[in-house]
């Protein structure tokens, strides 16, 4: 794990979309699955993050950890427009590593991606 991408959206179905977009269009590898944040604590990484003060909070979020540098994350980033609002938070940020030991306890999110035979999260058009 380099680095983590926290997504904030109105609604859980950008949420999903928005992680999906990483994959398929950014080229982003997770390291394990997408975990449920509460708004108000992605509300709050963003401030600490961006340090500027909120305008619109979220009504959903998740955060996910990646297999790139933020350097990486972040420009692929640029490329696309993912439905959602997407943080890319590293190892400088002194919420990281709050982070760390926080992230492991939170509930998965169910996506449209799965685990393909080179061990990485591919988007799945399957409908179930």
């Amino acid at each position: 794990m380099n680095s983590f991408a926290v997504v904030r959206a109105d609604d859980i179905d950008k949420v999903r979309i928005a992680l999906c977009d990483l994959v398929r269009y950014a080229h982003l590898t997770f390291d394990g699955n997408a975990k449920k944040l509460e708004p108000a604590l992605a509300d709050n990484i963003l401030v600490h993050v961006m340090k500027s003060p909120l305008r619109v909070r979220c009504d959903a979020a998740c955060i996910v950890s990646l297999n790139e540098g933020a350097s990486a994350a972040i420009g692929r980033l640029r490329k696309i427009h993912p439905p959602a609002h997407v943080i890319i938070v590293s190892q400088r940020h002194e919420i990281f590593y709050e982070l760390i030991n926080y992230v492991h306890l939170l509930p998965e999110i169910k996506t449209d991606l799965e685990w393909n035979t080179r061990n990485r999260y591919v988007y799945s058009n399957k409908t179930n």
